[in-house]
């Protein structure tokens, strides 16, 4: 099981056949924000001190600083997140920092930025930015003759409905091509689609059972047990399903439901996901259940009539071979018990044996579970006999990644040194985004009301009709 950065895999090729340079400067728009305080200083660090990191590091931003307070925000920042900073690779880090400023809505910047990467052959921008903003910055740096030979990486969200997605898409492609861009989906950069694969596609003992004639559904759960707290501006527009159903939770079930791509390559790959999704009829509001927690609407930034949903529980269907007749329930919510994100495979039951036992067998289904957050592992949950029983009992075998393989990389330390070595597999691509959009679009064309439900629950009692006929919501493992 992969844990660690893939640095020492050969770069993935291009769509065209042809290896990508490895970036000679990444360039970071935003540097100042809040997501390079919490993660990209941080990821930066570690693949310094990893050895993967072996760039310059260009940070830009509108606010009037120099390249001592960016230092110095560098190692606040590194602090913040509990890293330990070992003080020689901090000092290697930081001389590979400098620092352009300047309004991106001014062609002067983009003119400063290619000063200060004279003579790069390979640059990475990654635009850690307001969406809004990607087509300025990408013309801007087009326009500057930088954009020929490099690769932009841009954040999430990739529009906010399908028509959106594909304006944006039209706006980015006027500047740069598909195969430049890298969209950035922190969830690959987790136990993401390559390792799942590889659990299922590498043990015959999975693969044969890995379909609808044992598996009952699927269960995948997304559980935050903490609130929007001071994100309701950004919040409160947004919801649920945007915020992490339509690319977070996609994802997982690509990456639990594609069939085995004929290759590795970053295209195979893309084409098997696709295929997939293309399989999914699009998700039914009938099947669907919004939930606000209490006192959402009390959040500075938040509407005090807000219908914005903090919870959303779903049914999804995959017409093909493998799936058919086999529901996928997806469920995710903010304040519910636990932190945690995993995927759930309920089997069917067995026949009665008559061997007279009080207890039926198969009272709790057969299950085989892949955790993705916090933590990385896989537990088996199976009936045994206990010596001195009557009936058979349900067992967990438990396995924790890191027991075998130590601590792995975080999310975006993957992505990015992914994206400067040109590896674009951990990357969602404009076909996909497009088919997840018209796979969810149907529930924000005709979105149920939102049911109230408790902080500390597991959502409102609606989400637990989703699943009649299918046993229930199985407790996660780590909130048990």
């Amino acid at each position: 099981m992969t844990t660690a950065p893939t640095a020492a895999r050969a770069p993935a090729t291009s769509q065209n056949g042809s290896a990508p340079n490895a970036a000679d400067v990444l360039v970071v728009f935003g540097i100042t924000g809040d997501l390079a305080k919490v993660m990209t200083f941080r990821s930066l660090y570690r693949l310094e001190q990893r050895g993967l990191l072996d760039c310059p590091v260009v940070g830009v931003a509108v606010d009037d600083w120099d390249v001592d307070r960016l230092r110095e925000r560098a190692r606040e920042s590194i602090e913040g997140t509990g890293e330990t900073i070992d003080d020689a690779v901090f000092k290697r880090f930081a001389d590979r920092l400098s620092y352009v400023n300047g309004d991106f809505a001014d062609a002067a910047t983009y003119k400063r930025v290619a000063d200060a990467i004279d003579g790069a052959r390979s640059p990475v921008f990654y635009l850690e930015i307001p969406p809004f903003l990607f087509g300025r910055v990408v013309q801007g740096l087009a326009e500057a003759g930088l954009t020929q030979n490099a690769r932009v990486v841009v954040e999430k969200p990739f529009g906010h409905d399908l028509e959106s997605a594909r304006a944006l898409a039209v706006e980015l492609h006027q500047y740069i091509e598909e195969s430049q861009l890298y969209r950035i989906d922190h969830f690959l950069g987790k136990m993401g689609l390559q390792e799942i694969l590889y659990l299922r596609f590498a043990n015959t003992l999975l693969e044969p059972v890995w379909n609808r004639n044992y598996v009952e559904c699927v269960e995948i759960t997304m559980a935050e047990d903490f609130g929007v707290e001071d994100r309701g501006h950004f919040y409160d527009p947004v919801g649920a399903v945007r915020d992490v159903v339509v690319n977070h939770l996609m994802q997982v079930v690509a990456a639990a439901a594609m069939e085995a791509p004929s290759g590795g390559d970053p295209a195979t790959l893309n084409a098997s996901k696709v295929a997939l999704f293309r399989a999914m009829p699009p998700a039914d509001p009938q099947h669907y259940v919004r939930g606000q927690y209490d006192g959402y609407r009390a959040i500075d930034g938040v509407a005090s009539d807000s219908q914005t949903e903090t919870y959303a529980a779903l049914r999804l269907e995959i017409d093909n071979w493998r799936w058919s007749g086999v529901p996928f329930f997806i469920r995710t919510g903010k304040r519910l018990p636990a932190t945690l994100t995993e995927v759930r495979l309920v089997f069917k039951h067995p026949p009665r044996l008559g061997f007279g036992w009080e207890k039926e067998i198969g009272s709790a289904p057969g299950q085989f579970v892949v955790k993705l957050d916090p933590s990385t592992g896989v537990r088996l949950v199976i009936d045994a006999h206990r010596a001195g029983g009557t009936a058979p009992e349900a067992i967990h075998l438990d396995m924790e990644f890191s027991a075998e393989g130590g601590e792995g990389a975080t999310p975006y330390e993957v992505l990015l040194n992914a994206a400067m070595r040109g590896d674009s597999t951990h990357f969602t691509q404009q076909e996909g985004v497009e088919e997840c959009w018209r796979i969810i679009q149907p529930l924000l064309g005709a979105p149920p009301p939102v049911q109230a439900y408790a902080p500390g629950s597991w959502g409102p009692a609606a989400a637990d009709k989703l699943v009649a006929g299918y046993g229930r919501w199985h407790e996660p493992w780590g909130a048990e």
